[in-house]
């Protein structure tokens, strides 16, 4: 990059917020994936307007510009393909409006995702969305990729959620996308276009999201199984039943022991899979739900059914499959992660298609997901 380019930059964000030293492009030059490309200059904004002043200059100087949250993406969407800028968003985390009685929370793109929830719950609300990065992973960054989560099966994932947006086009016009009203038909859907665009169309800056009331009771187990295709098997089961658990999480032999390792998060080493199953709601229709979960599972060479009998329990079980990934790369640092998606029903289909591959080929694979969704992690 040109020395009046820098120098441009330096004015629109100050000296202490361009980085343009080699050593200081390393750390942004790559995210969760195995993409790795060094931009020129990384900027630091704090406010829509410079980001618009940017993309102004941007275009004039044919520069490429990279929008960048906390760089926990696996797809590479971070990753300065082209070089250029990295715009990196995390300072921009100002909560602009929350509005309990419309349920309504509007954010910067830079905020944590598990920031929401503290302020939602002083309401009785929550945010849905919740992927395994929730505690690191931005707003921005979940929008961009349209990030679902462990609560995706009933909840859905973050396009659900998404009412308006502002968002800062190429040619750095600010411009406001959707609308905050519950009925919003009129012309395209504009900010949907946005929702897992990876910062392709533009950069969002600010971003209004739709909450729900917290469910006033959870009923939470731990499904053991002597095989994977009894667990696969039983994932079908219980959506044929009529079951919409909250969340339905799939763990292999392979998985379970790499947490162990990692954190003992109480998971029995000796199972061949066990599936993460929590219902929520109104508390008789939760029990009475986990009840005919319990009753398809035992139909599928099951070993044993446990009930979460306090938060703590619950807690501790899904501890397991917050680290899962982390878990995993730890045994390999080379660690390859793929997402597979089918419709449930071909759920076993996929799994034994998986494990056949691997022993073939004599791969160390670890499977696990959202297996409600048919979202499988290899």
């Amino acid at each position: 990059m040109k020395k009046s380019q820098i120098e441009e930059l330096q004015a629109i964000f100050g000296t202490t917020n361009t980085l343009f030293e080699k050593e200081d492009m390393i750390a942004y030059s790559y995210d969760a994936s195995h993409v790795e490309i060094e931009p020129e200059a990384v900027v630091f904004p704090s406010t829509t307007e410079q980001i618009s002043q940017l993309m102004r200059f941007a275009y004039r100087e044919h520069i490429p510009v990279t929008p960048r949250g906390q760089g926990s993406g696996l797809s590479g969407g971070s990753v300065p393909l082209k070089k250029g800028v990295v715009l990196v968003m995390d300072r921009m985390k100002r909560i602009i409006d929350f509005d309990p009685a419309n349920r309504l929370i509007t954010v910067e793109a830079g905020l944590t995702t598990a920031d929401i929830d503290p302020i939602a719950a002083q309401a009785g609300l929550f945010y849905p969305p919740d992927p395994g990065s929730v505690g690191f992973s931005t707003i921005g960054g979940n929008v961009a990729e349209n990030a679902g989560g462990l609560r995706g099966l009933k909840y859905g994932v973050t396009k659900d959620y998404v009412k308006m947006m502002k968002v800062v086009l190429p040619q750095g016009d600010i411009v406001i996308l959707g609308n905050k009203c519950v009925k919003h038909v009129a012309g395209f859907n504009m900010e949907g276009i946005f929702v897992g665009s990876e910062g392709m169309l533009g950069i969002m800056t600010e971003v209004t999201l739709s909450l729900l009331p917290i469910p006033e009771h959870r009923e939470s187990a731990l499904a053991i199984f002597n095989s994977l295709d009894g667990a696969a098997k039983a994932v079908s089961a219980i959506i044929a039943a009529g079951v919409t658990p909250s969340t339905m999480e799939f763990m292999d032999n392979a998985t379970i022991n790499a947490i162990q390792n990692f954190k003992d998060c109480g998971l029995p080493r000796d199972a061949e899979a066990v599936l993460l199953i929590e219902t929520d709601g109104e508390k008789n229709s939760a029990i009475a739900e986990m009840a005919k979960v319990e009753a398809e599972v035992r139909k599928n060479d099951i070993r044993e059914f446990a009930r979460a009998k306090s938060s703590e329990e619950r807690d501790k079980m899904f501890a397991g499959r917050r680290v899962a990934l982390n878990a995993l790369a730890s045994v390999r640092p080379n660690l390859i992660l793929e997402d597979a998606t089918v419709m449930r029903s071909k759920l076993p289909d996929m799994v034994r298609g998986i494990t056949d591959i691997a022993k073939k080929y004599q791969l160390q694979v670890g499977i696990f997901g959202h297996a409600g969704d048919g979202n499988i992690h290899v």
